[in-house]
């Protein structure tokens, strides 16, 4: 994607703007997760969208996966120095969801 051609808003929402990828991205904010720990920390994605969300994200520069060579095999996910920079977004995000919520 050319980052040139279209608004910050926009380029921005194509990379953490579905359903799935602010969760993700949260719950790594605190360090890195084994795929399993992560998955059950997102209710309702099915095992098809959550490797679909964190390969997206870490195409993107956002993730990135750490692959041990051990069976079964184990793989933890990690937020990238870019993922990082969301966090304040995240954070504000889920601030504000908490205070309507309460409302």
């Amino acid at each position: 994607m050319n980052k040139n051609n279209i608004c910050p808003l926009d380029y921005t929402m194509n990379l953490i703007g579905t359903k799935w990828k602010p969760l993700v991205l949260f719950h790594l904010l605190e360090g890195g997760l084994r795929s399993g720990v992560l998955q059950k920390k997102i209710p309702g994605i099915s095992n098809k969208m959550f490797t679909q969300t964190v390969r997206d994200l870490e195409k993107d520069g956002l993730i990135s996966r750490k692959v041990f060579p051990v069976v079964p095999p184990k793989v933890e996910y990690y937020l990238t120095d870019r993922g990082k920079s969301l966090k304040d977004i995240l954070r504000s995000l889920d601030k504000w969801g908490y205070e309507d919520c309460q409302n």
